[in-house]
């Protein structure tokens, strides 16, 4: 049997989370967070490196545990204000915006699938402020869904065994959520302690965009866990829920922020070192027509992207006390038109950023290209073409969005 690579180090400290009261202190708490994130943003992606304090900060806030349902002692926020609070994070740091965004999926795949044992213990997990990281996807396959990975019953407790890649927030977790088949072919959800013998998280993550996301290999050999950290998770689609959408929520919400940031830059730059073009005969770039114009096309479709976010979150809201095939397959088409705004947005004002800022903005001291370099990678998530289809699909003819993770 191979030898299982050395985890990567990272320094992991015990939790020590606030807990979040309601939804006003929720966006109070991000805008703070936001503020102190945004200081050194530039300068972490430059190096690929966030200070441990940084995130210990952002998930001692309280904020990591604000979908916890309000019968475990959570603030349980409405999907619209968890979506605005990340898109709020995403605005001054998108990486880390996008570290805890498969904390709040596991935290709902807990809600759907857990025992109230379950419930209780590992929302109080959340609750004092330990990070659930993602260890679901695999690369290679023959698409998203094609899982290699296993988990086998072993005695009393079970072993799994696989390869995961794209695994978000891995080497800042204190808890890895592993995905695998069981012998019927079922998709279960195991919740590992890092540090377990068995499981190993590799910090090898080197993409050109979200590059502190730390979405690298999570290795499980042999990887021993209870049966009470194992959740059922193929429930989830087996009946209407709200997994799939909720999941898209949260995606699209980083999309909105980063196009936020792009836009935010776009403004300061052109105010303070834009030229204006020599036929426009102004004296400076903000009063140059073409680029006001721009400039107010791009604020008038991202308030758009963020309305339809809104109301998509507001659509969830309404279907989460009784979901049925009806309003689950509403949520989905609800969150597809945000996120096709949300995509085209973002890639759009960090792209025109340089258009309008300048050759001026192209240099290294600004680090501008990251705002593109996070929107094209985070956009890749999933084929926002395939949203043009589902909607389309629905409105021609009938047909319901498909329940996974993706829709």
């Amino acid at each position: 049997m191979p030898v299982l690579p050395e985890s990567a180090e990272y320094s992991i400290h015990s939790p020590n989370a606030h807990v979040i009261g309601d939804a006003a202190e929720a966006l109070a708490v991000a805008e703070r967070v936001a503020a102190v994130l945004l200081e050194q943003d530039a300068e972490r992606d430059r190096t690929r490196q966030v200070p441990a304090e940084v995130v210990d900060l952002y998930s001692n806030s309280g904020l990591w545990g604000i979908s916890v349902p309000r019968e475990f002692g959570g603030a349980q926020v409405s999907y619209a204000v968890l979506a605005q609070v990340i898109a709020i994070i995403s605005a001054a740091d998108p990486s880390l915006g996008q570290i805890p965004q498969n904390h709040y999926c596991l935290l709902e795949d807990i809600r759907l699938q857990g025992s109230a044992e379950q419930q209780a213990h590992f929302f109080t997990l959340a609750l004092q402020g330990h990070r659930f990281a993602n260890a679901l996807s695999e690369t290679g396959g023959k698409n998203v869904q094609d899982i290699q990975a296993t988990v086998r019953r072993s005695g009393e407790g079970y072993l799994i065994n696989g390869r995961k890649g794209y695994c978000t927030g891995s080497l800042y977790a204190h808890w890895l959520a592993v995905l695998a088949l069981d012998e019927e072919q079922r998709a279960q959800l195991a919740f590992v302690e890092r540090g377990t013998p068995g499981l190993a998280v590799l910090d090898d993550w080197d993409s050109m965009g979200q590059r502190t996301t730390s979405s690298g290999t999570v290795l499980a050999q042999d990887l021993r866990v209870s049966a009470f950290n194992l959740f059922p998770t193929y429930r989830s689609y087996e009946t209407p829920t709200l997994a799939g959408p909720f999941a898209q929520l949260t995606t699209a919400a980083i999309d909105a922020g980063i196009a936020r940031a792009a836009l935010r830059d776009t403004i300061a730059f052109v105010r303070q070192h834009a030229r204006p073009w020599i036929d426009a005969g102004v004296e400076k770039a903000s009063e140059d027509p073409l680029t006001i114009i721009q400039v107010g096309a791009l604020d008038i479709r991202l308030e758009a992207a963020e309305a339809l976010l809104e109301r998509a979150g507001k659509v969830l809201d309404a279907a989460r006390s009784a979901p049925d095939a009806e309003n689950v397959a509403q949520a989905s088409l609800a969150v597809a038109r945000a996120k096709v705004l949300t995509t085209e947005i973002a890639l759009e004002a960090s792209n025109k950023l340089f258009e309008l800022g300048g050759t001026r903005s192209t240099l290294k001291q600004h680090n501008f290209d990251r705002h593109w370099r996070n929107a094209r990678v985070h956009t890749l998530h999933d084929p926002v073409r395939w949203k043009y289809h589902l909607v389309g699909n629905w409105l021609l003819n009938g047909v319901k969005p498909p329940r996974h993770d993706w829709s």
